[in-house]
């Protein structure tokens, strides 16, 4: 029938109006921003760093390799290396970056810099309400501004939090078990190493003591022989 299909549309439009009133299940808007819905475990928005423990300055896992900044596409990441070293999740002296900043007004959101980093340094965000009046300078988030705890990743991210934390105690259990292999070889060639005996050295005042530095067989061959020509000589000698 003509117009059949109008009709069907209409009569589910008049359903769901009426329904809306005796059940919430039938309400398909949502009053925002008072109201919100869950965002999806996947969602993604901008990057931000992550860090581990209360300090975020001293827990940044980034240690400024610049990766994610060479292969960001529209070229919206910028950083600057330390001058010194601080140590890493494992305890390895690492350089981390003085400056990290991400403009977000030039940012696509591809999830590259994510992709490339070989640290678990920088993740997505969900935050989207990042509206400001300052075109420039607002847009630009520095460092601190980017900091996220690993508690905060958990939130956002449970499943992906998880795998990324279950990989790095690995990691950080295989280097700690070399560095004790490797103490205990240390260890083992040490004891293994035969001891140098040091010569005394004479007090002052005193005549160091005259040590015949010849083997002991060549000493007693040394004194045999002697002895030999001295009763060689004796016995040559005529009697009185």
């Amino acid at each position: 029938m003509l117009g059949d299909g109008i009709l069907k549309g209409l009569a589910e439009t008049a359903k769901n109006f009426a329904g809306s009133f005796v059940s919430k299940e039938r309400m398909t808007t949502v009053e925002y921003p008072e109201e919100r819905l869950p965002l999806p475990e996947a969602s993604r928005n901008f990057p931000f760093l992550v860090y581990d423990g209360d300090d975020w300055e001293k827990g940044l896992r980034c240690v400024a390799c610049q990766i994610c900044e060479k292969e960001c596409p529209p070229k919206c990441i910028y950083i600057e290396k330390s001058k010194d070293k601080k140590p890493d999740y494992v305890g390895k002296p690492q350089i981390y970056p003085a400056k990290f900043d991400i403009d977000i007004s030039v940012c696509m959101s591809c999830q590259i810099c994510v992709e490339v980093c070989p640290f678990e340094a920088i993740k997505m965000n969900t935050e989207f309400e990042l509206a400001t009046d300052d075109r420039f300078g607002g847009l630009l988030l520095d460092r601190k501004e980017l900091a996220r705890s690993n508690e905060y990743y958990h939130q956002i991210h449970p499943t992906e939090a998880s795998e990324v934390d279950a990989r790095l105690a690995e990691e950080k259990s295989k280097v700690e078990a070399k560095a004790r292999a490797a103490a205990q070889a240390a260890a083992a060639k040490a004891a293994a190493t035969p001891t140098t005996a040091i010569p005394s050295t004479p007090l002052p005042g005193k005549p160091a003591a005259n040590v015949d530095a010849r083997p002991a067989s060549t000493a007693k061959t040394a004194e045999d022989n002697k002895n030999a020509e001295t009763r060689a000589t004796n016995e040559g000698e005529p009697k009185a």
